[in-house]
C-alpha cells in the first residue's frame, strides 16, 4: 500500500468517525462506497456531498416508516400488494381513488360496512399502510381496544390528555364495530374519539352494521351523536356478498396442505 492510499484510506477513517460524532449513521453506512465511487468517477465536491445526504435522508425516511408502522398497532400486516381486485366487491375506481389519500388531506372519514369477511379490514388496514408510506401518522384498534384504552384513562381523570394524544395521528382507524353490543362505556370512548377529530383528523371504521343502524348496538343518543359527526364529511363503501374467508376455506386455500 502506498503512503498516498494509506492518506486516502485515514482520511476516510475520520470522515467516518466525524459522521458517528454527528449521528448520521445512514451517511456513516454509505461513506466508503460513495467516497470510492466518488473518487473513481471524479465527481464534482457538491456532487460527492449530494449522495451522501441523499443516502441519509432516504435512511431516515424508512427508518420513520418502520417506527410509525410500529406505533400504530396494526393486526395483521396486509398491504394492497395482497388485495385482489378481482375477489372484491369494492368497485375498481373507489379502490383507486382511495388510495389517492386525498380524503385524509381533507380530513374526511371512511366508512366500510358489509357482511364478515368481505375484506372490510383489509382495505382500511391497507389505506393506513399506505397512509405511513406517504408521511403520515396512523392508529389502529379494535372498537374494544378502544374502549379500554378510554376506560383506563377515565379512572384516573386523564381522559382528554389520552384523546388529544391520540390526535397527534392523521388517520384512526376503528375496526370490528357491528358484531356484538356496545357497551355504553365504549359508545361513550367512540362518541369522543369521532367528536375530537371532527373537521380535524380523518377516521376510518371497518362495520358489519351500516352508521345508521348503530342505535341496535349502543344507547340511541350517543348513537346518533356520533353517527352525525361521522358521517357529515365521509365517504361510505358498502361491501357485499360472500366471506372471502370461508370461499377461501372451502376451496382450499386457508391452510397449506399437509405433508405425510
Amino acid at each position: 500500500m502506498t503512503a498516498a492510499t494509506t492518506t486516502s484510506a485515514a482520511k476516510v477513517d475520520e470522515v467516518i468517525d466525524l459522521l458517528r460524532q454527528l449521528r448520521l449513521p445512514h451517511m456513516r453506512t454509505h461513506a466508503p462506497d460513495v467516497l470510492a465511487t466518488a473518487k473513481a468517477q471524479r465527481w464534482e465536491p457538491v456532487e460527492t456531498l449530494r449522495a451522501l445526504l441523499a443516502e441519509e435522508l432516504a435512511g431516515r425516511q424508512a427508518s420513520s416508516i418502520r417506527t410509525r408502522m410500529k406505533t400504530a398497532g396494526f393486526p395483521t400486516g396486509k398491504t394492497f400488494d395482497t388485495w385482489n381486485q378481482a375477489v372484491s366487491s369494492v368497485p375498481e375506481p373507489t379502490a383507486r381513488s382511495l388510495q389517492t389519500l386525498e380524503w385524509i388531506e381533507r380530513h374526511e372519514n371512511l366508512v366500510v360496512a358489509g357482511p364478515s369477511g368481505t375484506g372490510k379490514s383489509h382495505l382500511v388496514e391497507a389505506l393506513g399502510h399506505a397512509a405511513i408510506s406517504n408521511g403520515c401518522h396512523v392508529q389502529w384498534f379494535s372498537l374494544e381496544q378502544l374502549g379500554q384504552l378510554i376506560g383506563r384513562h377515565r379512572a384516573d381523570g386523564t381522559t382528554s390528555r389520552a384523546i388529544k394524544k391520540l390526535m397527534r395521528a392523521d388517520l384512526i382507524c376503528i375496526d370490528d364495530i357491528g358484531l356484538l353490543p356496545v357497551a355504553t362505556d365504549t359508545a361513550e370512548a367512540l362518541y369522543r374519539i369521532v367528536d375530537a377529530a371532527y373537521e380535524q383528523r380523518s377516521i376510518a371504521i371497518s362495520s358489519n352494521l351500516h352508521p345508521a343502524g348503530f342505535d341496535e348496538l349502543m344507547p340511541k343518543t350517543i348513537a346518533n351523536a356520533t353517527v352525525d359527526r361521522l358521517l357529515h364529511h365521509a365517504h361510505i363503501v358498502l361491501t357485499a356478498g360472500d366471506s372471502i374467508r370461508l370461499t377461501q376455506a372451502t376451496g382450499g386455500q386457508g391452510v397449506m396442505p399437509l405433508t405425510n
